[in-house]
């Protein structure tokens, strides 16, 4: 399998000169822990997660040095370590140094990536275009959906996702950002959060009728709507 087999396509993405509070309001819009940064031109120049937003001298939650670790003084870091926790806008914080893949790239490889340099999530690039994004999340239902046998005939499997895509593309009940599809021996398998039994049944429907798709499993979790959180009720409680 391959990053454009698991990978996310709907890409939320983010400015520069973002604050970093709408930025943590994107965040939780989506339900997503990073997303690229991107200039005026659409070339990437960053990502940020919530890991960088922890730290914040409005919250009170700058990293402290341990007092030992205070006796030697590292101008740079400290200053880098201050823009990061006071900076207000996004290029003050996101990471800088970008490690992308491309669409080809085998997800042994982006395992080893994501562990090598202690990051969740990875831009999938066609040239300097950002295609999508291979998160921990995506290797692990990509890891789940072999274990699903059928025998293949007809379409690549990699083909049925891009015909599955585009079946719901421009459905206004489809979020291809909490729903994430991927097909394994003409197996569709739908992963992330679904909001009403009427959505999961459209997704259900759309892909059983895509032609090659031998078996539909919904894996997605079901989340309780906004009135029934707030009157502490749950269909799935």
């Amino acid at each position: 399998m391959k990053a454009k087999d698991v990978m996310t396509t709907d890409v939320v993405t983010a400015r520069p000169d973002m604050s970093v509070v709408d930025v943590a309001k994107l965040l939780l819009a989506h339900r997503i822990g990073g997303m690229p940064v991107v200039d005026a031109a659409g070339n990437l120049v960053g990502m940020v997660s919530d890991g960088d937003l922890m730290h914040r001298a409005e919250l009170g939650t700058e990293a402290a040095k341990p007092w030992w670790l205070r006796l030697f003084v590292d101008r740079f870091r400290d200053a880098a370590a201050y823009a990061k926790t006071h900076g207000r806008h996004i290029h003050d914080v996101m990471t800088k140094k970008v490690v992308t893949v491309t669409e080809d790239t085998a997800i042994g490889e982006i395992a080893t990536i994501l562990e090598t340099h202690r990051i969740k999530r990875v831009p999938v690039m066609r040239g300097r275009d950002i295609v999508g994004i291979v998160s921990r999340a995506n290797l692990v239902q990509g890891l789940a959906a072999l274990g699903e046998a059928a025998t293949p005939s007809g379409p690549t499997d990699a083909e049925l996702r891009q015909r599955a895509i585009a079946a719901v593309r421009g459905e206004t009940w489809a979020n291809r950002r909490t729903t994430n599809v991927t097909v394994v021996n003409g197996v569709a398998e739908l992963w992330g959060i679904v909001f009403d039994d009427a959505e999961r049944d459209a997704w259900r429907i759309a892909m059983e009728n895509v032609p090659g798709i031998v078996k539909v499993i919904d894996r997605r979790a079901a989340l309780p709507t906004t009135g029934e959180l707030i009157f502490g009720k749950s269909k799935t409680a």
